[in-house]
């Protein structure tokens, strides 16, 4: 008979071997309970592995879900439909209802589409056939529906325009002015708002919008390299034959206004600082803050100006367009990248600074269709009427800023009202 110590000495032994062998069969994807009654490989993965890795598996599925809804929203900045459109153009005209439908809709899909993943992950745990089948057919449903701007269409051809815009709101006004002419020429518009400079040439010339407006100096320096800066007409002849010869771009002609950068501060503190230009400005630099847009710190045309004008400032600070006047009014900002045609700058009696050494190209407003348009005599006719004939008038109006856009062409007149305040 085995001693005391010798039996404990064997079940210690076998323990180890069981636990051993059980890990084993473990690592092996075994589970004992299902190979007791007989279950195949595929119905341990169905009855018994699936619904225990459920929980894991579907919360990182629920998880990039929401994140993934919340970043579709800023497909809206390369032309693509969602419901940052609504949030972006909220914030460029600083109509706080549309920010927050976007929002709000956004929020609501997002646990709209969490909720429809757990009940695929209860259906699947607590086998219920009818939850999880339910379940995912509403979410493939909510997909198809919420692509379906996406799906290409029959009929319409050539009938359909899109019209593209950047993100702030003289581009609005001026994209919905070109819509209504092509509405009344028999055309079926769609827009596709907050293009950033870098994209919407890009995609006028791929096709994905049929016309847009642009700016001489935006398309000189960004799309040519250009760093010259030669007389007004000259250039927007020279980027006419570039963009026909180099993309088949078509340049209708210019609109009437030039819409140039310029570097603005309020009246008080130029005056008080003796600032009446851009030399002036570089000695006053080191102790302001210059506030930009979005892309003017990105731009060839502050690498120009810094070329021109050593300036160091202690700060630059990036802003929306239309915050970025609210920063210079607050005192966050000292001077503005402002833009040479926004009534803001009247409005809020800013001064502008002058550019002696005219590092700043001319940014005269140029109409420009796609390749498939260029040739289009219908299409080009639709909006000939516009060209040279869109002064903008600034004044401000009701205790706040109002731009008008006039088309005077044929017999009738166009007014678009876009408010800034």
């Amino acid at each position: 008979p085995l001693q005391p110590r010798d039996r404990v000495a064997q079940d210690r032994q076998q323990r180890i071997k069981r636990e051993r062998d059980q890990r084993g069969e473990e690592a092996q994807g075994g589970d004992p309970a299902a190979d007791a009654v007989g279950m195949t490989p595929a119905q341990k993965l169905r009855l018994v592995e699936a619904p225990l890795a459920a929980p894991v598996v579907v919360a990182g599925i629920r998880t990039a879900a929401v994140w993934t809804i919340g970043a579709a929203t800023l497909s809206t900045t390369v032309g693509q439909p969602s419901l940052g459109d609504l949030i972006f153009a909220g914030l460029q005209t600083q109509n706080w209802a549309l920010v927050l439908a976007g929002c709000v809709s956004a929020a609501a899909l997002a646990l709209i589409v969490d909720a429809l993943i757990g009940g695929i992950e209860q259906g699947i745990r607590a086998r219920r056939r009818w939850l999880w089948i339910a379940s995912a057919a509403l979410l493939v449903a909510g997909t198809a529906l919420a692509t379906a701007p996406l799906w290409p269409r029959g009929g319409g051809g050539d009938r359909t325009v899109v019209v593209g815009a950047k993100n702030f709101s003289e581009q609005y006004i001026l994209a919905r002015l070109i819509g209504d002419r092509l509405t009344r020429a028999g055309y079926t518009v769609t827009y596709r708002d907050g293009l950033g400079s870098a994209l919407v040439f890009g995609a006028l010339s791929g096709g994905d919008i049929d016309v847009y407006v642009d700016y001489a100096g935006t398309i000189w320096a960004n799309e040519m390299k250009r760093s010259d800066v030669p007389e007004r007409t000259k250039m927007v002849a020279d980027i006419g034959a570039w963009a026909k010869s180099t993309h088949g771009v078509g340049l209708v002609g210019t609109l009437g206004f030039e819409n140039a950068y310029a570097f603005a501060m309020k009246a008080e503190p130029a005056r008080r600082q003796r600032i009446a230009s851009l030399d002036d400005l570089v000695k006053a630099a080191p102790g302001l803050t210059l506030g930009s847009d979005l892309e003017f710190l990105e731009r060839p045309e502050w690498a120009a100006v810094k070329r021109a004008y050593p300036l160091r400032f202690a700060r630059t600070t990036p802003y929306s367009p239309t915050f970025m006047y609210r920063a210079l009014q607050s005192g966050k900002a000292d001077v503005i990248s402002a833009f040479s045609s926004d009534g803001r700058i009247a409005a809020d009696k800013l001064t502008v600074l002058t550019d002696p050494r005219h590092a700043i190209p001319g940014y005269d407003a140029i109409l420009m269709v796609a390749p498939a348009r260029a040739n289009d005599a219908r299409f080009t006719a639709a909006l000939r009427p516009l060209i040279g004939r869109i002064p903008v008038d600034k004044r401000a109006e009701c205790g706040g800023e109002a731009r008008v856009v006039r088309a005077r062409g044929g017999d009738h007149q166009d007014r678009v009202i876009a408010r800034n305040r």
